[in-house]
């Protein structure tokens, strides 16, 4: 399977980057997300809910991150198992930028599905990525929105990094010396979980 797209987010490129530092937004924003659990400074695990077609399944879900280039982009990759559902991996290039309105979210995503997934049908399986890919950059926006709205005009940049809530969602204990909490690996690791769900669907 392979997908792509671009969405237009209606706030500025480091409120979209602050907002991903979040796990809290994300959590609101994907459906079926459960907890994340960081692996090492480039690798998390996490486990989603997914339903497509007749197929229901809880996937566990790992995923690698290399060539960030903080606040442009990033490419990941993963893998995912949900036993006798079937599994998925793959992988996806991501990419910020700013644009009229707002900031430039472009995205594309190769993945392939085996075990009762791949039965399902590429129609089916297409479209139920594209409805999830849909509501996620739906709710996401709403989120950023509103928090963009929220943000007083003169504040900078890193203030707004600095108020992000801490971590909200389960996660493994920090390990001393860890950059999981800076932004450059904290930020693409948390929107990688959105993309767990483009890997499994």
């Amino acid at each position: 399977m392979e997908m792509s797209g671009e969405e237009l987010i209606n706030a500025p490129r480091e409120q979209v980057w602050a907002a991903l530092n979040d796990p809290e937004i994300l959590r609101q924003a994907i459906s079926g997300c459960q907890s994340v659990e960081k692996e090492d400074d480039t690798s998390f695990s996490a486990v989603v809910k997914v339903k497509v077609g007749p197929v229901k399944a809880t996937f566990k879900g790992k995923v690698t991150l290399s060539n960030i280039d903080a606040p442009n982009g990033y490419t990941i990759t993963g893998e995912g198992k949900g036993g006798a559902a079937g599994f998925g991996k793959g992988g996806a290039d991501i990419s910020l930028s700013d644009a009229e309105g707002g900031t430039l979210l472009k995205y594309k995503v190769k993945a392939s599905v085996g075990g009762k997934m791949a039965q399902i049908g590429s129609r089916l399986i297409d479209s139920t990525a594209k409805k999830l890919a849909g509501e996620f950059f739906s709710n996401f926006n709403d989120l950023v929105s509103n928090s963009a709205a929220e943000t007083e005009p003169n504040e900078t940049a890193e203030t707004a990094i600095e108020e992000v809530p801490a971590t909200t969602v389960q996660t493994a204990p920090e390990k001393e010396g860890s950059n999981w909490t800076k932004p450059s690996f904290v930020i693409p690791a948390a929107l990688a979980i959105v993309i767990v769900l483009y890997l499994l669907s």
